[in-house]
Formats: structure tokens, sequence, C-alpha cells
């Protein structure tokens, strides 16, 4: 159920921080709201989630996945252009990503 409660701050924390361009430095009411929603419910679950998950491998997930799924959206909804060295280093943190939740002994599982 941890990794249940991770993803689902790692998606809260993925909107919020959509959001957060729109907000236009918080003068936009609703886009800050959806922020405000997005940071309290991203914190609140990565809360639960450190209940039996150490809190460095939670971190290191919850960041390198978001950063990952953030340049995502960005290349696709905001249409920002990515070079072949930014490429390769967000494919190096989902590759920590991957080796810290399948092949390390810390992940608390």
């Amino acid at each position: 159920m941890s990794y249940l409660y991770l993803a689902i701050a790692i998606v809260c924390e993925v909107i919020g921080t959509s959001a957060l361009k729109a907000t236009e430095g918080f003068t936009r009411l609703r886009p800050s709201i959806v922020v405000v929603v997005g940071y309290g419910l991203a914190f609140y679950f990565l809360s639960l989630t450190l209940r039996t998950v150490p809190v460095g491998v939670a971190y290191a997930i919850w960041s390198g996945a978001g950063v990952a799924l953030i340049t995502l959206i960005g290349w696709l909804v905001f249409k920002q252009r990515l070079d072949p060295p930014a490429i390769f280093g967000i494919g190096l943190i989902v590759a920590g990503v991957v080796v810290i939740q399948f092949f390390s002994s810390a992940g608390g599982r």
C-alpha cells in the first residue's frame, strides 16, 4: 500500500507543479488553488508512505519520478524542447529510480 501512496503523491505533485506556471506568481486564484491542493495532497500521501518506506528511498523515487514526469509534460503540453544531454540526464534519473525500486533492499518492502 505504501507504494500506492507514493504513486498518488507523485501524481499530485506533478499536477501542482504543472499548474504553477498558470498561477502567474499566485495572482490567479484557480490555478493557485490547484497548486496548493496538489502539493498538500502530495505531502500528505508522502507522509503515509514514510510509515514503512525509508525517507531517503521514498524521496529519491518521489523526486526522480516527478522530474521525469514534469519533463514529459513540459515537452508534450508546453512544447518545451529537450536536447540530447537533457534526455540523457532524465534517462539516468529514471534508471536510478528503477534500480532503487527493483534491485535495492533499502526499499522497505
